[in-house]
C-alpha cells in the first residue's frame, strides 16, 4: 500500500515536469467541453494505455519497445491531424486519404460537436498515452526497474496504474480549471474560434516537440522545474531507493534476532562457480550468508573483501557463503566474464550465476549488494542492504553460529585491508551520484545538441558543465543502457565531486582494445590517477568491467573529468564515485 501511495504521488507531480509540457495541449484541447463525456474518457485512455505500455516495456523485451515506437508515430500522426482540423476546420472536408479520414472521424466531434462522444475522447487519450509513456522520473524508474528484475506481476501493473492515475488526477485538475478559464474567455471576448485555433497551434507545437525528441531529451534537462528532487525526497521518505547504492536497511540485532522468513529454493541458476549446485535442503544445519552482487557494481566490489573474510574465518565453524551474481548490464550475463571477474577478485566461495533472476525473485530482492543471514534451521534472521555496518553483520554471523552449537566462536572482528578499487569510499566527500549513460536511466545529460536515441549523432560538448552533468563529443550512438562511440575518436566529459571516479566500460563489439587518455581540469592526473590509468592519463579498455580512473589525494573541490577515446567502438555504461 505504501508503494502504491508513492507511485500515485509521483504521478501527481508529473504535471510540474517539463517532460509533460508537449502533452498538455492535447489535454487542454478538451477544456470547455463536458468533463464526463470528454475529459474523463481522455484521461482514462491515457492512464490505461500508459500502464499497459510501461508494463510490457518493463517485462517484454526489445520487441515491445520497437512496437511502441511505431505506435508513437501513429499516435503522433493522429494528433497532428487533430491539431490541423482545429486550426483549419475546412481541411477535414478536403482530405480523403483513409488514414486522414480515420483521423477526421476521431477529431471531428472534438472540433465541431458541443457534446463529443466519449469514445472519441478515449481514443484520443490512447494516442496521448502512447506519446506520454516515455516520460519517466525517479519513482517511475523504481517501478520499472523492479518490474524488469522481478518479472510480470499484478503488483507491477497496479503500481504503474497508480502512477498513471496520479498523473491523470493532476491533469484533471488542470483540465477543469482550464475549462472554466476558456468558458470565461468565450463569454467576455467571443473568442471561441480563436481559442480553437490557438489550441491547434499548441497541439502542433507539442507534436513537433515530441517528433524532435524534446520531450525525452532537452526538456528533461530543465531540472529546476522538474519533479526529480521532489520524487527523490518521496523515495527517501518512504525508503524505496531503486539503485545499487541501496539504503542501509537493517533489522534489529538484539539478543533475539527476528524470523524474517525461510530460505527459498536456490534453483534456477544457469551455472555454479567454485561449487556444484547447492540446495536449501543441503544447507540445513549450516549458517548461510547469501550475497547478491554483480561484478561491475562498485558498492558490491567494496563489500566483497568483508564477505570473503567472513567466508574464510568462519568456514570451519559452519558458515557457508553463497554469492548470487544477478546481472545489471547485458555483458554481465556472459559466464566467461563472470568467471574471469570472480578469479580476479579472489572470490573462493560458491557463486550462483542468476542470469534469469530466479533466486533474486525467490528472495524478493531489490538491491545490489544485499546480504541475507540464514540460521541452521533454514530461517532468514537478518538482512542488510548496501555497504557498511560490517561489524554488526559479523556479530550476527557469530550469534547464529553459537545458536547452531558451534564452540569457540571467535568474538573478534575480521581485519580487512581493502586495496585499489575495493577500498572504502570517502563518503564525506562524495557529492556525485551514480550516473547511467544509456537513455533508459540517463540523467544530467548536458550536451547542447539534440538528443537522439539509437542513432549515431555527432555531438559537441559544451565548454563548461554544471556539477553532476555529462556530455559527449564526437560521433556517438546512445542506446538503452550505454553510449557507444560510432567512429573515429571521441570524448566523454563529467563535472564531479568525489575522491574516486569509476566508469563501466567495454571494448568494441569484436573485443578489440580501445586506447584512451584522461584529464582532470584539462591536465594529466599525475598522482591522482586511478589503478587503471597511468600518471600521464593513458590507459586501455580491454574487457567489459568497471575501471577506476581517478583516485585523488584531495577531493575537496569540483573537477571536470574528460576521457578521450583514441579508437572507435568503446561502450560507456555508468559513472560511479567513492
Amino acid at each position: 500500500m505504501l508503494l502504491l501511495l508513492l507511485a500515485y504521488l509521483g504521478g501527481v507531480l508529473t504535471i510540474v515536469s517539463p517532460c509533460i509540457l508537449p502533452v498538455l495541449p492535447f489535454v487542454f484541447s478538451r477544456a470547455g467541453q463536458s468533463f464526463v463525456r470528454s475529459g474523463l474518457p481522455l484521461l482514462a485512455g491515457m492512464a490505461v494505455t500508459f500502464a499497459l505500455v510501461a508494463s510490457l516495456a518493463a517485462v517484454g523485451g526489445g520487441w515491445v519497445v520497437a512496437a511502441n515506437q511505431y505506435g508513437r508515430w501513429l499516435a503522433l500522426a493522429l494528433v497532428v491531424i487533430f491539431g490541423l482540423t482545429l486550426l483549419f476546420p475546412r481541411l477535414a472536408e478536403r482530405l480523403t486519404h483513409p488514414l486522414v479520414n480515420a483521423g477526421n472521424r476521431l477529431t471531428s466531434a472534438a472540433g465541431n460537436e458541443a457534446e463529443p462522444h466519449p469514445r472519441t475522447s478515449f481514443l484520443l487519450g490512447i494516442a496521448t498515452g502512447l506519446l506520454w509513456a516515455p516520460c519517466a522520473g525517479p519513482i517511475l524508474g523504481l517501478v520499472l526497474t523492479g518490474a524488469a528484475l522481478q518479472g510480470a506481476s499484478l503488483s507491477t501493473s497496479l503500481l504503474l496504474l497508480a502512477y498513471a492515475l496520479g498523473a491523470a488526477t493532476s491533469l484533471a485538475c488542470a483540465l477543469l480549471l482550464g475549462g472554466k478559464v476558456f468558458a470565461a474567455m468565450k463569454r467576455s471576448l467571443g473568442a471561441g474560434e480563436w481559442i480553437r485555433r490557438g489550441l491547434g497551434v499548441l497541439m502542433l507545437a507539442g507534436a513537433a516537440a515530441i517528433a524532435l525528441g524534446w520531450d525525452t531529451g532537452a526538456l528533461t534537462q530543465l531540472s529546476t522545474a522538474s519533479t526529480g528532487n521532489l520524487e527523490q525526497a518521496l523515495i527517501g521518505r518512504l525508503g524505496a531507493a531503486p539503485d545499487s547504492a541501496a539504503p542501509r536497511t537493517t533489522a534489529s540485532t538484539g539478543d533475539t534476532l527476528p524470523v524474517e522468513g525461510t530460505l527459498p529454493p536456490l534453483d534456477g541458476a544457469v551455472q555454479w562457480l567454485n561449487s556444484p549446485p547447492l540446495s536449501a535442503e543441503q544447507l540445513r544445519g549450516k549458517v548461510v550468508l547469501v550475497d547478491f552482487w554483480t561484478y561491475s557494481c562498485i558498492n558490491c566490489l567494496r563489500a566483497l573483501p568483508y564477505v570473503e573474510a567472513w567466508a574464510q574465518k568462519y568456514r570451519d565453524q559452519g558458515l557457508v557463503v553463497i554469492g548470487v551474481h544477478a546481472p545489471e548490464f547485458a555483458f554481465e550475463r556472459d559466464i566467461g566474464n563472470v568467471t574471469r571477474a570472480t578469479k580476479q577478485l579472489g572470490v573462493t566461495y560458491p557463486v550462483a550465476i542468476d542470469n534469469n533472476y530466479a533466486i533474486w525473485k525467490a528472495f524478493g530482492n531489490q538491491y545490489w549488494p544485499a546480504h541475507y543471514f540464514i540460521d541452521a534451521q533454514g530461517r532468514i534472521r537478518y538482512h542488510h542492504f548496501g555497504e557498511g555496518e560490517y561489524d554488526q553483520s559479523e556479530r550476527v554471523i557469530q550469534q547464529l553460529l553459537r545458536e547452531a552449537g558451534a564452540s569457540n566462536v571467535d568474538a573478534g572482528l575480521a581485519t580487512v585491508q581493502a586495496q585499489g578499487i575495493q577500498a572504502s569510499a570517502d563518503s564525506a566527500e562524495v557529492r556525485s551520484p551514480e550516473t547511467y549513460l544509456g537513455y533508459d536511466r540517463a540523467e544530467g545529460f548536458a550536451t547542447r545538441d539534440k538528443f537522439v536515441a539509437d542513432t549515431p549523432v555527432a555531438y559537441t560538448a559544451p565548454a563548461e558543465l554544471a556539477l553532476n552533468h555529462w556530455a559527449l563529443d564526437g560521433a556517438w550512438r546512445i542506446v538503452a543502457e550505454r553510449s557507444t562511440l560510432s567512429q573515429g575518436s571521441g570524448r566523454l566529459v563529467y563535472r564531479f565531486h568525489a575522491r574516486d571516479l569509476h566508469l563501466v566500460l567495454g571494448p568494441d563489439a569484436d573485443g578489440r582494445p580501445v586506447r584512451f587518455k584522461i584529464t582532470i581540469d584539462g591536465k594529466p592526473p599525475g598522482n591522482d590517477h586511478g589503478m587503471d590509468v597511468a600518471a600521464d592519463g593513458t590507459g586501455t579498455v580491454t574487457e567489459q568491467r568497471l575501471y577506476q580512473l581517478v583516485r585523488q589525494q584531495d577531493a575537496s573541490a569540483d573537477h571536470t573529468f574528460a576521457i578521450e577515446f583514441l579508437d572507435p567502438g568503446v561502450s560507456a555504461y555508468a559513472f560511479t564515485f567513492g
